[in-house]
């Protein structure tokens, strides 16, 4: 990862299992959004890589996962949790603007 940097966050997640990750690389002063997840990598002690997540959320990030000693295909590991995640995400943030617009209508 470049210097100056505190990990890379997951823009898209291809729904092909050898599909891309898409990121941006996030700066150290960035804070993580809501429902979108971080990711962080660097060289495993032994061989490999050891992969971080954490998932944004109101109060702050959570650790979502971890992956020890993945091996150099480790996107394909992670992959399945990274999608599977944001799109619970995504359902989520429907659910509560629908949940919302429910209480609104409610009210007039």
């Amino acid at each position: 990862m470049p210097s100056g940097t505190r990990g890379a966050l997951v823009q898209r997640v291809s729904t092909q299992p050898d599909g891309p990750l898409d990121i941006t690389w996030l700066t150290a002063e960035t804070t993580l959004p809501l429902g979108r997840v971080r990711l962080r990598w660097e060289p495993a002690p032994l061989a490999g890589w050891d992969v971080t997540a954490h998932l944004g959320l109101a109060t702050g990030e959570v650790h979502l996962a971890s992956w020890p000693a993945a091996p150099d295909a480790w996107p394909r590991i992670v992959r399945p949790t990274l999608h599977e995640v944001l799109g619970l995400c995504a359902a989520l943030a429907v659910a509560t603007a629908a949940l919302d617009l429910s209480n609104q209508l409610a009210q007039v």
